[in-house]
């Protein structure tokens, strides 16, 4: 298994200031898109936020001084450049989420952003399922699996906020691919593990924090 140092290697950190232009544009482009139905023409010079990385908007709304998901999709692979994936994946999460309706310009001042750029997919190989608990660093690595045409991806911070050990991290990974909570030991199934930098607003159109480093 590849130490942690070696596993850093792998990815390219964003700078401070590259994940807050990175949490502005995809803020503002979905204003843009809300009040015009329009994408916008993106404007980004920035040569690391055209690389090609994956990335997830999750947004959240302030409820009486709580954070509530409103809407979370994103692209897993480095399909496009890391600012026109943010800025789709922005727009998607606000108004194609099926989980919510359409967030509104009025709600949109109560929105917080957060954008989690990826690191490249690295499955685990295993020569039994039972190891994968030993191979998932709960905090440290968002997960995926694939079974069949059945896949689902959870992201780093998940377990920690819900206070999932290895096994229910896996259980409840399964789950999101719509499989029974167990798939994940049968040799069919392929897990991928990957890591994120959190870029998150601490408030509505405020300041943006590091949450997660690579």
């Amino acid at each position: 298994m590849r130490s942690r140092r070696q596993e850093k290697k792998t990815t390219d950190s964003l700078t401070l200031a590259e994940g807050r232009l990175l949490v502005r544009v995809a803020r503002d482009a979905v204003g843009y898109y809300i009040s015009t139905g329009e994408r916008p023409t993106l404007k980004v010079k920035e040569p690391r936020l055209h690389k090609k990385m994956g990335v997830f908007t999750t947004l959240r709304k302030v409820v009486e001084g709580n954070l509530r998901l409103r809407g979370c999709i994103g692209f897993p692979t480095a399909t496009k450049p890391l600012a026109e994936a943010a800025v789709d994946s922005a727009i998607a999460a606000a108004t194609n989420d099926p989980r919510f309706p359409p967030i509104r310009m009025r709600e949109l001042g109560n929105v917080v952003f957060s954008l989690s750029v990826l690191s490249p997919l690295r499955r685990l190989r295993v020569s039994s399922p039972l190891e994968y608990p030993s191979r998932i660093q709960v905090g440290r690595h968002g997960a995926v699996i694939e079974w069949g045409a059945f896949g689902g991806l959870l992201l780093p911070e998940v377990p920690v906020e819900e206070s999932w050990d290895e096994e229910e991290y896996l259980a409840n990974l399964c789950l999101k691919a719509g499989l029974p909570p167990d798939a994940w030991l049968t040799e069919r199934t392929r897990i991928y593990v990957f890591t994120s930098q959190v870029f998150e607003e601490e408030t509505p159109a405020g300041p943006v924090k590091l949450r997660k480093s690579l």
